[in-house]
Protein backbone atom coordinates (compact mmCIF):
# COMPACT_ATOMS: atom_id res chain seq x y z
CA UNK A 1 0.00 0.00 0.00
CA UNK A 2 3.07 2.35 1.07
CA UNK A 3 4.65 1.43 -2.12
CA UNK A 4 1.31 1.93 -4.41
CA UNK A 5 1.06 5.69 -2.37
CA UNK A 6 4.82 6.51 -3.44
CA UNK A 7 4.01 6.00 -6.76
CA UNK A 8 1.08 7.77 -7.20
CA UNK A 9 2.84 10.61 -6.02
CA UNK A 10 5.23 10.43 -8.00
CA UNK A 11 3.13 10.42 -10.83
CA UNK A 12 1.03 13.48 -10.06
CA UNK A 13 4.29 15.45 -8.88
CA UNK A 14 3.92 18.73 -10.83
CA UNK A 15 6.33 19.36 -13.59
CA UNK A 16 8.38 22.50 -12.60
CA UNK A 17 12.11 23.75 -14.11
CA UNK A 18 15.04 23.89 -11.73
CA UNK A 19 15.69 27.01 -10.18
CA UNK A 20 18.13 28.71 -11.89
CA UNK A 21 17.78 32.07 -13.80
CA UNK A 22 18.88 31.73 -17.26
CA UNK A 23 20.69 35.23 -18.33
CA UNK A 24 20.89 35.82 -22.29
CA UNK A 25 22.75 39.48 -22.60
CA UNK A 26 22.86 40.12 -26.76
CA UNK A 27 25.87 42.59 -27.54
CA UNK A 28 24.64 44.30 -30.94
CA UNK A 29 27.99 45.69 -31.24
CA UNK A 30 30.47 43.01 -30.66
CA UNK A 31 27.51 40.64 -31.96
CA UNK A 32 28.11 38.39 -29.33
CA UNK A 33 25.84 36.62 -26.60
CA UNK A 34 26.81 35.80 -23.28
CA UNK A 35 24.53 33.01 -21.28
CA UNK A 36 24.82 32.85 -17.75
CA UNK A 37 23.10 30.58 -14.93
CA UNK A 38 22.61 32.68 -11.86
CA UNK A 39 24.58 35.46 -12.87
CA UNK A 40 28.17 33.10 -13.85
CA UNK A 41 28.73 32.96 -17.36
CA UNK A 42 28.36 29.61 -19.26
CA UNK A 43 28.43 30.59 -22.90
CA UNK A 44 29.70 33.02 -25.40
CA UNK A 45 28.95 32.89 -28.79
CA UNK A 46 28.90 34.73 -32.05
CA UNK A 47 25.43 35.90 -33.45
CA UNK A 48 24.13 37.69 -36.00
CA UNK A 49 21.30 40.55 -35.78
CA UNK A 50 20.00 43.18 -37.91
CA UNK A 51 21.60 44.23 -41.19
CA UNK A 52 22.00 47.20 -42.42
CA UNK A 53 18.38 49.12 -42.93
CA UNK A 54 16.82 46.21 -40.53
CA UNK A 55 16.25 46.88 -36.39
CA UNK A 56 17.09 44.18 -33.94
CA UNK A 57 15.12 46.10 -30.76
CA UNK A 58 17.00 47.09 -27.88
CA UNK A 59 15.55 46.39 -24.44
CA UNK A 60 14.93 43.96 -21.72
CA UNK A 61 12.77 40.90 -22.81
CA UNK A 62 11.25 37.36 -21.17
CA UNK A 63 10.26 34.25 -23.19
CA UNK A 64 7.04 34.80 -25.32
CA UNK A 65 7.13 31.57 -26.79
CA UNK A 66 9.07 28.30 -28.03
CA UNK A 67 9.12 26.69 -31.27
CA UNK A 68 11.62 23.43 -32.32
CA UNK A 69 11.11 24.59 -35.43
CA UNK A 70 9.26 27.66 -36.47
CA UNK A 71 8.95 28.68 -40.27
CA UNK A 72 9.06 32.15 -41.19
CA UNK A 73 5.58 33.76 -42.31
CA UNK A 74 7.74 36.73 -42.93
CA UNK A 75 10.82 35.70 -45.43
CA UNK A 76 9.93 32.96 -47.41
CA UNK A 77 9.08 30.37 -44.82
CA UNK A 78 12.76 30.34 -43.89
CA UNK A 79 13.48 27.69 -41.52
CA UNK A 80 14.33 29.10 -37.58
CA UNK A 81 14.81 25.78 -35.80
CA UNK A 82 15.34 26.02 -31.80
CA UNK A 83 13.30 29.54 -31.69
CA UNK A 84 12.54 31.63 -28.75
CA UNK A 85 10.44 34.31 -29.36
CA UNK A 86 10.65 37.70 -27.44
CA UNK A 87 9.08 40.95 -28.77
CA UNK A 88 6.45 40.07 -31.49
CA UNK A 89 8.31 38.20 -34.41
CA UNK A 90 11.42 38.49 -33.32
CA UNK A 91 13.02 35.35 -31.91
CA UNK A 92 16.83 34.12 -31.25
CA UNK A 93 17.18 30.96 -33.47
CA UNK A 94 19.10 28.62 -35.09
CA UNK A 95 20.77 29.69 -38.82
CA UNK A 96 21.95 27.34 -41.55
CA UNK A 97 24.21 30.70 -42.15
CA UNK A 98 26.62 29.98 -39.94
CA UNK A 99 29.69 31.85 -42.43
CA UNK A 100 28.06 35.17 -41.35
CA UNK A 101 28.14 34.72 -37.56
CA UNK A 102 29.37 37.79 -36.03
CA UNK A 103 28.31 39.91 -38.40
CA UNK A 104 25.30 42.18 -38.76
CA UNK A 105 23.07 39.85 -41.41
CA UNK A 106 19.64 39.62 -40.27
CA UNK A 107 16.32 41.08 -41.18
CA UNK A 108 16.37 41.57 -37.04
CA UNK A 109 16.23 38.29 -35.23
CA UNK A 110 19.04 37.15 -33.56
CA UNK A 111 20.88 34.08 -35.20
CA UNK A 112 23.49 31.48 -33.76
CA UNK A 113 24.60 28.03 -34.87
CA UNK A 114 21.97 25.75 -34.51
CA UNK A 115 23.73 23.43 -32.01
CA UNK A 116 23.81 27.01 -30.14
CA UNK A 117 20.46 27.79 -30.61
CA UNK A 118 19.49 23.75 -29.19
CA UNK A 119 21.82 24.35 -26.17
CA UNK A 120 20.01 27.55 -25.10
CA UNK A 121 16.30 26.42 -25.85
CA UNK A 122 17.40 23.01 -23.73
CA UNK A 123 18.18 25.51 -21.32
CA UNK A 124 15.60 27.60 -21.38
CA UNK A 125 12.69 24.59 -21.29
CA UNK A 126 15.01 23.25 -18.28
CA UNK A 127 14.95 26.19 -16.02
CA UNK A 128 11.68 27.79 -17.19
CA UNK A 129 10.77 30.51 -19.18
CA UNK A 130 9.47 32.74 -16.45
CA UNK A 131 13.14 32.22 -15.17
CA UNK A 132 14.74 33.58 -18.52
CA UNK A 133 15.95 37.09 -19.08
CA UNK A 134 17.00 38.49 -22.54
CA UNK A 135 18.81 41.82 -22.97
CA UNK A 136 19.92 43.42 -26.21
CA UNK A 137 22.06 46.20 -25.81
CA UNK A 138 23.85 48.22 -28.45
Amino acid sequence: MIRLFATLAILFLPLTASAGVVGVRIDLSDQEMTVSLDGQPQYYWPVSTARAGKCTPVGTYGVQSMKRMHYSTLYKHAPMPWSIFFHGNYAIHGTADINHLGTPASAGCVRLHPENARTLFDMVLEHGRANTVIRIEE
